[in-house]
């Protein structure tokens, strides 16, 4: 049994919830009809990512917590894979043809999700040992 973690000490829980804050910038930028179709989809799987870091730095053994970013990295595959959908369909624009205005580009976005997916899964690597 680990004595109780504090998850805002985490760099995986800090870097979430910036890019967290990302997504809806982001998905504030979508057309109005995707608002509860992608848009809800990006904002619950990112927002997801930080909550479950959060919810398992509270178990007691480093398999429940482990657990927990298990389920925090399948939301993090999502966003991944949302922002590729939304990429190919026009809503998130490639570096290349990217306006500022419009918030962060495809590959900003997908480095960002990519380098959280690598936090989780080294924590979890260190808490399974």
């Amino acid at each position: 049994m680990n004595k109780a973690r504090n998850f805002r000490n985490y760099k995986v829980w800090q870097d979430s919830v910036a890019y967290c804050v990302k997504i809806y910038q982001q998905t504030d930028k979508m057309p109005w009809f995707e608002k509860k179709g992608l848009c809800n989809q990006l904002q619950r799987a990112s927002v997801s990512i930080g909550s479950n870091i959060a919810e398992g730095s509270a178990k007691p053994s480093n398999a429940e917590f482990a657990h927990y970013l298990d389920m925090a990295l399948g939301s993090a595959y999502e966003v991944e894979t949302q922002l590729l959908i939304a990429n190919k369909i026009g809503y998130i624009k490639n570096e290349d043809d990217n306006d500022n205005e419009k918030g962060p580009s495809y590959e900003e976005l997908l480095a960002g999700i990519q380098e959280i997916e690598k936090q989780l899964a080294g924590l979890i690597r260190t808490l399974r040992k």
